[in-house]
């Protein structure tokens, strides 16, 4: 049986009704994302997360939308409003601006001075004028002087009239949707600085006197131009020309050239700038920050998912080293699970400058240890340490990595590495998490709110429920992807698996700790409140890399192990020399396993596991190297080609860390020989590439960089919005098609589709 809205979001993102019906069964039951559009393709006919997702996020607006319709007929029928027409209207409303447009004749307000009017008498009189026929109209308001009504005079009669007239015009559901348009089609964004706040307000100087379309205005220029208003150092106006408005609402409700229609002309003035015009602006305002929050939620999104999963150096004995100066470098020995085995301080720069004594730390530790890899943070000395640390001539087959500490004081001043490490101070936590981060990015920075990341753009600016339920779903979704080693797991890692939570994750690391390691997945059914529900979406996901029954250490989910021990027994072998045998496997028919339940979507997934047991989807791990000669700033000259690796993409362009404790900032003009309209065609998080110095600035600590071939480049652009006052409106070029499109492209950024 079709769902309510299953047909208009079918319509929207062009599947069929049966696939949405069948999605929000299935998320209504508890389902995730990560379960349904991995374990159950057949039901959904094979819709991938994104799509799941949109699923989710649109019956939930949808039935937001149900919620305040049925209010709004609760209230029209309590007032005796409901008639048959306009119940039938609010049904239809496709969204929550027309329900509000059908609902503000109606709606309780305060006393306006349409309200006033009519207590003085004077609805009739508007009426008469309204109808716009010839006749005396002075005349007429004269007969409505009534000195116990406080109508004084023609004049105070024909004003009360026309403030009905104005209700009327700002209460029209079909003026107010065309003025909605065309805010969107000609409305344009104007700030100018406060008077007295010029010299605070210098980061937002490029704003001081700002002026362009609103259509194709970019999410960072409009997000920075509501927080210089938030910040008080700037005034913002949206708005379309002022003739353009005026005269769409006299088409609408200026019928005749008489005296009549004169005071028609005079009241749709009125309405539009003492009612409609602020009222359609907030609304607008708001539609535009939303437009705003998307993308840049979007863009963080993309950036966390590159970031966690980044290439993973594996089960390694790891030296980390969180660099510092005058304090000295905090120096931890991790062993091949992340556990700390040894501690202390080093202190290889100025003022101390131990430069012996701490070289022969790091060789004795290496040999104790059999340290096989060495991690850097990238903070405050970090060039100056791995410098440091490669003069030493360790072994080459210990490579030496600078890894991004963004996030890393947050971690150690968290619960969660309070409780990791309760005996252990700050910088000791710290270098711990530099350290797991080579190890493993997603299980350490799961442990992050991502936004201490420093991956997002104006991440305080956007609306935070939603940009939460994004990252969350990043999260989410890479967990899953990856899969989680249940007996090593920790419990933030753990959390982020489907079907479990903070508490069941948690159970399942007081279960481990309590009797020893998992030897299957089934042994999970002995965890504390781990019922069937959550076993089902959450099985699929845990691994147990030593499980005696090797589907145990695949992404095969349990359900399905029998379709596997019948493919081995229809072939004479073991599950164990099925998965070991590529020759066996040719031979299976998969259409012979096709039942009700399974169809060739999951027998294709089945069989590509078993060629593959649990692969890990991250790319390999390469050691990266700055150029040695480049430490800082003052290193840098014009011209220069340095290696790089982008640690944030923005609607702008990239940042990139060329090894100089300041990232340089390749603006989108210069990304590639090619026109560009959106950075991640390019680049993303964590790639490695190749730059060009184009303009260093010491005093603002601004560095601009090119990807461009040498014989294509130019100037950088500013790194901030260009100074011209204005530029010519061109909605068609970078307007979204619709909410949905919009929507739909956030989610392929945080599902990296």
């Amino acid at each position: 049986m079709t769902q309510p809205h299953s047909r208009l979001i079918a319509n929207e993102l062009n599947v069929s009704a049966a696939q949405v019906d069948a999605t929000v069964e299935l998320l209504d039951g508890g389902a995730t994302v990560p379960f349904i559009s991995r374990y159950r393709k057949e039901a959904t006919g094979s819709l991938d997360e994104v799509f799941v997702a949109a699923i989710r996020d649109r019956i939930g607006q949808l039935r937001e939308l149900d919620k305040r319709r049925q209010a709004i007929l609760k209230s029209l029928r309590e007032q005796g409003k409901a008639t048959a027409e306009l119940e039938a209207k609010i049904g239809q409303a496709s969204t929550m601006a027309v329900l509000e447009d059908l609902y503000l004749p109606f709606k309780p307000k305060r006393r306006t001075r349409a309200a006033v009017a009519r207590e003085r008498g004077l609805a009739p009189l508007a009426e008469k004028i309204f109808g716009q026929t010839s006749f005396a109209v002075a005349a007429e308001a004269a007969r409505f002087v009534d000195a116990e009504r406080d109508v004084n005079s023609p004049e105070e009669a024909l004003a009360g009239a026309r403030d009905i007239v104005a209700e009327w015009v700002n209460e029209n559901p079909d003026a107010r949707a065309a003025l909605r348009n065309l805010f969107w089609k000609k409305g344009r964004l104007k700030t100018r600085v406060i008077a007295g706040q010029e010299a605070a307000a210098q980061k937002f100087k490029d704003y001081f006197e700002w002026e362009e379309p609103l259509a194709p205005a970019p999410s960072h220029r409009v997000l920075a131009m509501r927080r210089g208003e938030k910040e008080g150092f700037l005034t913002l106006d949206v708005a379309p020309p002022e003739e353009d408005a005026l005269a769409e609402l006299e088409n609408r409700f200026v019928a005749a050239r008489n005296e009549a229609a004169g005071q028609v002309k005079l009241a749709v003035k009125d309405a539009y700038k003492r009612l409609l015009q602020p009222s359609i602006e907030t609304e607008i305002r708001l539609a535009a920050k939303q437009k705003a929050d998307q993308e840049a939620i979007r863009v963080f999104a993309e950036n966390l998912r590159g970031l966690l999963l980044a290439a993973p150096l594996g089960q390694k004995n790891v030296l980390a080293l969180d660099p510092g100066f005058r304090s000295g470098c905090k120096l931890v020995v991790l062993n091949r699970q992340g556990k700390l085995l040894h501690e202390e301080v080093i202190y290889p720069h100025e003022p101390q400058r131990q430069l012996a004594k701490a070289g022969t730390t790091v060789r004795e530790l290496c040999t104790r240890f059999g340290v096989e890899a060495i991690s850097i943070g990238n903070g405050t000395a970090g060039r100056e340490t791995e410098s440091f640390v490669q003069s030493l001539s360790l072994p080459p087959s210990i490579p030496v990595v600078m890894v991004n500490e963004s996030g890393a004081s947050v971690y150690s001043a968290s619960e969660v590495a309070r409780a990791e490490f309760p005996d252990r101070d700050l910088t000791v936590r710290g270098a711990v998490s530099i350290g797991r981060r080579l190890m493993d990015p997603l299980a350490e920075l799961v442990k992050i709110d991502p936004k201490s990341i420093g991956v997002g753009q104006y991440q305080h600016d956007v609306d935070q429920p939603a940009l939460q339920q994004s990252l969350d779903d990043v999260v989410a979704s890479c967990v899953n992807a990856v899969g989680v080693e249940v007996n090593t797991a920790s419990q933030p890692l753990l959390t982020y698996v489907s079907g479990l939570g903070p508490q069941l994750a948690q159970n399942i690391v007081d279960y481990r700790n309590e009797n020893g390691p998992f030897e299957s997945r089934a042994a999970l059914r002995k965890v504390p409140r781990l019922g069937d529900k959550a076993f089902e979406q959450a099985a699929g996901f845990l691994r147990i890399r030593d499980a005696r029954n090797p589907l145990d250490r695949s992404a095969v989910h349990p359900e399905r192990y029998e379709i596997v021990r019948a493919m081995a027994r229809d072939l004479g072998c073991s599950v164990e020399e099925l998965i070991g045998n590529e020759s066996r496997r040719g031979q299976i028919q998969p259409r012979h396993y096709v039942t009700e339940d399974v169809g060739l979507p999951t027998l294709t997934d089945i069989l590509g596991e078993l060629a593959k047991p649990g692969r890990d989807p991250r790319a390999a791990f390469e050691a990266f190297r700055f150029d040695e000669g480049v430490s800082g700033v003052e290193d840098l000259r014009v011209g220069m080609s340095l290696p790089g690796i982008v640690t944030n993409v923005t609607a702008f362009g990239a940042f990139v860390d060329v090894g100089v404790h300041q990232d340089g900032l390749v603006h989108i003009s210069e990304l590639s020989d090619r026109f560009v309209k959106d950075p991640k065609e390019v680049v993303k998080v964590q790639q490695r590439v190749r730059v060009r110095v184009l303009e260093v600035d010491i005093a603002r600590k601004r560095i601009a960089l090119s990807m461009k071939s040498e014989g294509a480049a130019r100037p950088a652009e500013p790194l901030s919005p260009p100074k011209s006052k204005k530029t010519e409106a061109n909605p068609e070029e970078e307007r979204d098609a619709t909410q949905l499109k919009a929507k739909l492209d956030q989610l392929k950024g945080k599902f990296g589709r």
